[in-house]
């Protein structure tokens, strides 16, 4: 539960935000957070993202990368203002896919991957990028039943994902294994799912979930110091609060308790927050953004103690 020294600090926040506190945290009526969840497309983060749309469709001229990029190794990390990241942003700020009415034809008829020129609602063959490009696909309302299925299909043996698949590995990734489930879980919540669907996507709790979200099977020892780096936005990166955020929603849609196997997960959640009940910014992944959504790290996130707030309150109920 949230301390109530801390709610009108969490409600003292942009909309994207603020719309989360009143729903999952205060549990307000829906007619006060559907309306703060309205004005996303009109005020804030959400209205400056909008802002920044190409005519064709595209933010920053590109499908994962900006029109452009120099693909050089570098220090500076990958920017994160091309269509892709910027969908995903403000799908999960909870933006009104009436806001971008239009952008699916747009994007069928402009945008193309770096990789291959291939379609853009195609996916390629990334599994990251394929499960995003399913959640914003449902979203917008594309077809991305394709990619549904390429999910299907492409499942390791263990049980998993892994964007490395292309290079020879038959070993999942935590970090692919949940982006994956994201995909999936968002097809199964907007459709009902397939048998195949639902098979792929417990195979790939079930790798989560034997490794108590965070451990190597193997030792038992963390898989890597990642597993505790807190930090929004999340992106691509794992970690136990991004997952066990994850097992809430999926768990929440099934109308299924928590999974007893998440408990030394949550305690490492719950370790990390202060005194005061904040959980502190980590250090985000470099790299361009249009512009900032949360605080320096170090400093007291509100997005962070969201997440963890609604993550333990979930877990404790």
């Amino acid at each position: 539960m949230v301390a109530d020294a801390l709610i009108p600090w969490l409600l003292d926040s942009d909309p994207a935000l603020r719309w989360q506190v009143e729903r999952d945290l205060l549990h307000e009526p829906p007619e006060v957070w559907e309306a703060t969840r309205a004005r996303v497309a009109t005020e804030g983060f959400g209205a400056r993202l909008l802002a920044l749309q190409d005519p064709d469709g595209q933010w920053a001229g590109g499908a994962f990368f900006p029109a452009g990029h120099d693909f050089s190794p570098t220090a500076d990390g990958q920017p994160w203002t091309a269509t892709t990241w910027t969908l995903n942003t403000l799908r999960e700020w909870g933006l009104d896919a009436a806001a971008l009415r239009g952008t699916a034809e747009l994007l069928a008829k402009n945008s193309r991957w770096e990789y291959e020129d291939l379609p853009y609602w195609g996916g390629e063959v990334d599994c990251c990028i394929n499960a995003w490009t399913v959640e914003n696909g449902l979203w917008l309302g594309a077809d991305v039943t394709g990619i549904v299925e390429w999910f299907v299909a492409h499942r390791l043996p263990d049980g998993g994902w892994n964007c490395e698949w292309v290079e020879g590995s038959a070993r999942s990734s935590f970090h692919s294994t949940l982006n994956s489930l994201k995909g999936l879980l968002a097809y199964d919540l907007a459709t009902g799912g397939t048998e195949a669907t639902r098979a792929a996507r417990r195979a790939g709790e079930e790798y989560l979930l034997r490794r108590g979200l965070f451990r190597r099977l193997s030792t038992g020892e963390p898989v890597a110091p990642w597993v505790d780096r807190f930090v929004y936005p999340f992106r691509w990166l794992y970690s136990v609060l991004n997952a066990a955020d994850y097992f809430r929603r999926s768990a929440l849609g099934d109308g299924v308790p928590p999974d007893p196997r998440m408990a030394a997960a949550i305690e490492r959640i719950r370790a990390a927050r202060q005194p005061d009940g904040t959980w502190p910014q980590g250090r985000p992944l470099a790299g361009e953004v249009w512009f900032e959504v949360d605080v320096p790290e170090g400093e007291p996130s509100k997005w962070l103690t969201l997440y963890g707030t609604r993550v333990l309150d979930w877990w404790g109920s």
